[in-house]
């Protein structure tokens, strides 16, 4: 056996002093750890979550995507019941009717627009603006301001302010 086995170790001012430092260090490194490992199950929430969040959204889009038209379809569905209604009874009845029963699909047609928020363009009178007309003649007029519209030939369509189809005009020219 060795002498220094046997003999207690003294413990000296300066290392009593070094072991409570040390101490001190230990619990300070075992805090950092644990707030450190705190800090890594926060980001992995986080990031699950964020994944959740875009595979939600994602999903959104597709939905609205796949779905989106049926409010329209919906809507347009009166529409092609009474074209049907009209081709079945075609043979049988007068003008008169057949076009009464042109006037109710049509009013059954803009309603399902409107409700789509698709506004129709009639410019009579207006003056021409290229950005949402298209001149398909100008035609010499005494009453009529030169660049006005004096006819429609097509209505144009917007739909929630965005421009789906010029309106197509005859414009006025000075005579």
């Amino acid at each position: 056996m060795r002498a220094s086995d046997a003999e207690p170790t003294a413990v000296l001012p300066e290392t009593a002093a070094q072991l409570v430092e040390l101490e001190r260090l230990q619990q300070e490194l075992a805090q950092s750890e644990e707030r450190a490992k705190s800090h890594w199950d926060q980001y992995l929430r986080a990031i699950a979550e964020l994944d959740n969040v875009r595979k939600r959204a994602q999903r959104d889009i597709e939905a609205a995507n796949r779905y989106g038209l049926e409010k329209f379809v919906l809507e347009l569905l009166p529409v092609k019941d009474s074209l049907e209604l009209a081709v079945e009874n075609a043979g049988r009845a007068d003008s008169a009717s057949l076009a009464a029963g042109q006037e109710a699909t049509l009013q059954l047609l803009d309603k399902a627009l409107k409700a789509q928020d698709v506004k129709t363009l009639d410019p009579l009178g207006e003056p021409f603006d290229p950005s949402r007309h298209e001149a398909m003649m100008a035609q010499a007029s005494t009453s009529a301001e030169p660049n006005s519209i004096v006819q429609v030939v097509q209505s144009g369509y917007e739909l929630n302010g965005r421009l789906l189809r010029p309106a197509r005009v005859i414009i006025a020219k000075a005579p």
